[in-house]
């Protein structure tokens, strides 16, 4: 199934019959989504998969005095960004220590450092 994107035009004259309108639209079956739409905050947006919209608006207009579909339309996945396209930034170079090889002593293990002075890129090797 796809999902689908609703408008319905509510008689929705003061918050507490939007947050009314929310209430019963939420407790339908297949919404996944509910928003309040319009210039006046009389539209109700409600996009879900595999719900009834006959039923849904059936019982805004049993509760809530008016309600019409004004618009259904099928709603696109959106497309998974690619992780190429977000670059991660570039590792900078460690500072060499003074000396040309340092040792560092851990309990578990000896690393090694050893820094080549006359690379270009001044990079450092743990051995």
């Amino acid at each position: 199934m796809t999902k689908r994107k609703v408008v319905i035009q509510v008689t929705m004259p003061d918050a507490r019959s939007r947050s009314r309108a929310m209430v019963l639209a939420a407790k339908a079956n297949g919404v996944s989504s509910i928003a309040i739409a319009g210039a006046l905050q009389d539209q109700l947006e409600v996009v879900g998969d595999g719900m009834d919209i006959t039923r849904l608006v059936k019982c805004l207009d049993k509760k809530l005095c008016h309600a019409e579909i004004l618009k259904v339309e099928e709603v696109k996945p959106q497309e998974k960004k690619k992780e190429d396209e977000k670059k991660k930034p570039e590792p900078k170079p460690c500072e060499c220590p003074p000396t040309p090889c340092s040792y560092y002593h851990t309990p578990l293990h000896m690393a090694a450092v050893v820094c080549d002075n006359e690379d270009p890129r001044g990079l450092c090797h743990i051995l």
